[in-house]
């Protein structure tokens, strides 16, 4: 499993990118080894956003971010924001404990 992460600092209307995002988000979700995405809005910076989807694997990434298909969504995100992505892989992860399992 990868993390793909892309911070997006939005230059035209949110609106617009949002739509086109989405545009984007529906694409992805139907490529091979896509797992699941999420959009995240900063609370107080507007116009600003970070997406962080999960793939199966590194190879299924760069085939969908590769195919042709693709080209058009990229054209229209730069249009509108500037991005910082980056590919992840876990080192390290933790969840809440249960604070009645403590005894």
């Amino acid at each position: 499993m990868v993390t793909f992460v892309n911070r997006f600092e939005v230059s035209g209307p949110a609106a617009e990118f949002e739509r086109a995002f989405e545009a984007t988000s529906d694409f992805f979700r139907a490529q091979p080894g896509f797992v699941s995405h999420r959009m995240l809005r900063h609370l107080e910076r507007p116009g600003h956003y970070v997406n962080l989807a999960e793939w199966r694997d590194v190879d299924s990434f760069q085939k969908a971010v590769g195919h042709p298909d693709f080209e058009p969504h990229v054209r229209t995100l730069r249009a509108l924001a500037t991005s910082d992505p980056g590919l992840y892989t876990p080192f390290l992860e933790r969840t809440a404990a249960d604070s009645e399992s403590r005894g």
